[in-house]
């Protein structure tokens, strides 16, 4: 039984913004001014899992960063949208792509920008330290904070409760 008040064993798709949910909301500059994001090593595992299990995953951000869409490439994560003004519009056309209905989706944002589409898909998904307004638009806010785990936990509790997160001894098969 999931912990997330949602039928999380129907959700087929995981679309997330970056700055805030995948990494923290504090990003080191470099001396160019460049933002340097942090990426999480479990959060990454959780979404190569994922992928190889067959759910439909995206990547919808504001942000627009070199090195981004190939990070997120060397996961499997191939659909990526960046510098996206109106993530709904983006979030629709993916979900059409992939042939997903909202209820079988999950969006996963930290601020003012994500509620939109986090209020159009079945199970919308906060970081615990998002802004008030995400909070206010998500059915499940997670234990942990934005770039330290946000998508592990999400990924883990939806491939549980479809029977899909691998045992100990596959882990790295």
């Amino acid at each position: 039984m999931s912990k997330i008040n949602y039928p999380v064993e129907r959700i087929r798709g995981i679309a997330f913004d970056v700055d805030g949910v995948l990494s923290p909301t504090v990003v080191p500059l470099g001396d160019d001014g460049t933002p340097r994001r942090m990426a999480n090593l479990k959060d990454g595992f959780a979404m190569v899992k994922a992928v190889k299990a067959g759910l439909k995953m995206a990547i919808i951000t504001g942000a627009v960063a070199p090195g981004l869409k190939e990070r997120f490439a060397a996961i499997g994560i191939t659909d990526f949208y960046s510098g996206v003004g109106d993530k709904l519009e983006v979030l629709h056309k993916w979900m059409t792509e992939n042939n997903l209905r909202p209820d079988e989706v999950a969006f996963v944002g930290d601020d003012l920008p994500d509620c939109v589409a986090m209020r159009h898909v079945g199970l919308g998904v906060a970081p615990r330290d998002a802004a008030r307004d995400a909070i206010a638009a998500a059915k499940y806010v997670c234990n942990a904070t934005g770039g330290y785990g946000v998508a592990r936990e999400v990924i883990e509790e939806v491939m549980r409760a479809q029977g899909s997160w691998p045992a100990q001894s596959v882990a790295f098969g």
